[in-house]
């Protein structure tokens, strides 16, 4: 069964506040997870099924007429959640990974035993969390949470390199498909000089290239102010198939993490430098 996701409002900075939660962001695939005449099934936020693709969950030990909310995700070494490796996992036909390292974690239960909890408070919802996963394992687990001190929080989370922080009101009630601000995600965000060195043709797209030359990847996330001021002033050195060369111009953008690769994840603009 799928029910639409509630959505996260963006903060640009962590709070205090005792009337908040103060959940770790986790980096992987979010996924809601139902269980109905006994069968297990998989969502996307976006209402596509994969339940074929993660076989681990088919057995997982929750009661009948259950909706989670979650994250699925793969831990590397360190026990860090690995985007890369979760969405590799994601695209392939693969359909085991090493043990211990793919976990759905829950983070809130839209449904119990066949009634819609989505008007109780979510602390509510976190006391019934606890009755349905009443133990963590390595493959299915509840999220951790502290009341308030979201912004010591944020600091270790940035000193760990991790994705970020997520805010939520106690009092709020599950909002179907609704970004609200009763939840609030704070990324941990990366800034980098970089330079523009073209663009692709056909589809919106930036090269980037980093001061020493090398590749840094493609943004996608530019403002149209800032599009059009590149595009009126930008001089063409040469073209290709796929991409037009540019005399680079220097930028600053934010970005998540830098991938396996060395490139920048999510790259998006920030000012012109």
């Amino acid at each position: 069964m799928f029910v639409s996701p509630m959505l996260l409002q963006r903060s640009e900075q962590p709070f205090d506040d005792d009337s908040y939660i103060t959940e770790l962001k986790l980096d992987g695939i979010r996924l809601l997870l139902s269980k109905f005449d006994n069968k297990v099934q998989l969502y996307t936020r976006h209402n596509n099924e994969v339940t074929d693709k993660f076989p681990e969950l088919l057995t997982i030990d929750i009661p009948d007429g259950t909706v989670l909310d979650g994250e699925i995700i793969v831990t590397d070494q360190d026990g860090k959640p690995d985007f890369e490796a979760i969405m590799s996992r994601f695209m392939s036909k693969r359909k085991l990974i090493d043990n211990g390292t793919l976990s759905y974690v829950a983070f809130d239960v839209i449904q119990y035993k066949g009634e819609s909890l989505t008007k109780l408070p979510l602390m509510e919802r976190k006391k019934l969390l606890e009755e349905i996963i009443k133990e963590d394992s390595g493959l299915v687990a509840k999220v951790k949470y502290i009341e308030g001190h979201a912004s010591p929080y944020f600091d270790l989370v940035q000193q760990q390199g991790l994705e970020g922080v997520v805010l939520k009101r106690k009092d709020s009630r599950y909002e179907v498909g609704q970004r609200s601000q009763a939840w609030l995600k704070v990324i941990n965000y990366q800034f980098e000089d970089v330079l523009i060195s073209g663009f692709r043709r056909g589809e919106f797209g930036l090269l980037l290239t980093f001061l020493d030359g090398k590749p840094a990847g493609i943004m996608e996330f530019m403002p149209p102010d800032a599009w059009k001021e590149l595009y009126r002033s930008q001089k063409v050195i040469s073209e290709d198939k796929k991409y037009t060369f540019i005399e680079p111009v220097r930028c600053r953008v934010k970005y998540r993490n830098l991938t396996k690769a060395g490139l920048l994840r999510i790259p998006s603009f920030v000012e012109w430098k």
